[in-house]
């Protein structure tokens, strides 16, 4: 190879080499994006689920009034009722809102509970992209028959390096309130049969 024909190729080598690492620095950057990004999940998630569990602890969750409830009314400092959002409580009085200066978002979406047959679980919002290129609410559905445990557990799904981007929600209170329920019942059926002889003695 002559001297003129080298200097001829390195200043194509070199700019060869300088794209090179240009697009593994881009990728690399990319990539430390998308792992951040699910690495923020797993962390808000694992936050949201301490406190529900810390709401549910004092206030009993009854239930959650939709399929798909927003996390939107942590801010809450005080309610009149036993609904706060969607959510409903046994002890209401026991709620110590706030527990968030602001209602933790991803991709500007409010995370979700959602409810299936297997109890309640928090995951991302509809809208969110993950890490795996798959959007909740488009690629990943939830529906009653949902298993979210095991979609926790799969890569392609809810988990995300050894990290699982759904907890579940325990709704201790939903016993107290069929255990109230059922004795309303009881009692409005005692109630009934003391009340019938009285009305068929007037019918004779």
């Amino acid at each position: 190879m002559t001297q003129a024909l080298r200097q001829q190729l390195l200043p194509i080598v070199t700019v060869a080499l300088f794209l090179l690492l240009l697009f593994i620095s881009i990728g690399h950057l990319l990539y430390e994006s998308t792992a951040f990004k699910d690495a923020l999940i797993a962390s808000d998630v694992a936050k949201l689920a301490e406190i529900f569990e810390r709401i549910d602890q004092k206030c009993k969750i009854i239930n959650f009034e939709h399929r798909h409830n927003h996390i939107d009314f942590l801010t809450v400092k005080e309610f009149v009722g036993s609904e706060i959002g969607s959510m409903n409580l046994a002890y209401p009085s026991a709620w110590e809102g706030p527990y968030v200066k602001d209602n933790p978002t991803m991709q500007e979406e409010f995370y979700q509970i959602v409810r299936t047959k297997k109890g309640y679980f928090i995951v991302p919002g509809d809208g969110v992209e993950l890490s795996n290129g798959k959007v909740v609410g488009k690629d990943i559905v939830f529906s009653a028959k949902s298993d979210i445990e095991a979609m926790a557990q799969d890569p392609e799904q809810l988990m995300f390096e050894g990290k699982v981007l759904a907890a579940r929600v325990n709704t201790s209170g939903s016993a107290i309130a069929s255990f109230l329920q059922e004795n309303i019942l009881r009692a409005s059926g005692n109630r009934y049969q003391l009340e019938q002889p009285e009305e068929t003695s007037r019918m004779c």
